[in-house]
């Protein structure tokens, strides 16, 4: 197509020479890796796990809804102890899918044990959260001391307040705004957007928390790492002093 618009360079995940091509400007969600066929969010973040736990292979990894490519499939791979968790309504709590593909985990009321994981990696799941306090709470409860919680998420508000799309009253789903949907690995109905998300949402998770968050902006096109709303937080669980 004439519009297409390719790069060579090194896919962080492939770890090869790969081309990043795009048939659309919106390069968040189109400008994929020839190899893993990864997108930039997800090499942005497997750079930033990269950079901060380089020995992620030696770690235990929870992943929260994982994409059936790229990072995912890397930590999928590689990761010495990895689950990975999607949410079903029809399933127990804690109970693998037949396939045992993933295990069944609401984020904001997990069965693991505390102190279970060394990274727990979310992408593009908080948007999608009813209840992001109890979510990020119980993130930070799974977590061991030293470890992160890894997550991107589409930040659309910028510098402006973050904004409920949709609520959770009784079991009921309440509308603030026109309901937006974005895709869903275990259905084709889609998943509710809940939160349009700003800067603020550092400090937000920072408090429920009581994790040190931090957010981390990477640039470089030459590993395909180029797109709106592509950055990355960090969220580390501090060490006892008595180790530091």
């Amino acid at each position: 197509m004439a519009d297409q618009l390719v790069f060579e360079g090194i896919c962080p995940i492939c770890g090869a020479g790969r081309r990043f091509e795009a048939r659309s400007r919106d390069f968040r969600n189109h400008l994929k890796c020839s190899g893993c066929r990864s997108i930039p969010r997800e090499r942005a973040l497997f750079a930033v796990v990269e950079m901060y736990y380089p020995d992620w292979q030696t770690l235990t990894i929870h992943e929260s809804s994982p994409a059936m490519r790229g990072a995912s499939e890397r930590f999928r791979s590689q990761a010495a102890n990895y689950v990975a968790t999607q949410y079903d309504p029809t399933l127990a709590p804690g109970v693998f899918d037949k396939a045992r593909e993933f295990r069944n985990e609401n984020l904001e009321h997990q069965t693991f044990q505390p102190e279970s994981f060394d990274l727990v990696i979310t992408q593009d799941v908080f948007e999608h959260v009813f209840r992001p306090d109890l979510a990020i709470a119980e993130i930070a409860r799974t977590l061991r001391p030293g470890g992160a919680h890894i997550c991107t998420v589409p930040l659309t508000r910028r510098d402006e307040p973050s904004r409920r799309r949709a609520s959770l009253v009784d079991d009921e789903v309440i509308h603030h705004l026109d309901p937006q949907y974005h895709g869903n690995p275990i259905s084709k109905d889609g998943s509710l957007v809940t939160v349009d998300w700003g800067f603020d949402i550092l400090e937000y998770f920072a408090r429920h928390s009581g994790l040190a968050t931090s957010m981390v902006l990477i640039d470089d096109i030459e590993r395909g790492i180029r797109a709106r709303y592509n950055e990355v937080l960090i969220c580390r669980k501090s060490l006892p002093a008595a180790l530091l």
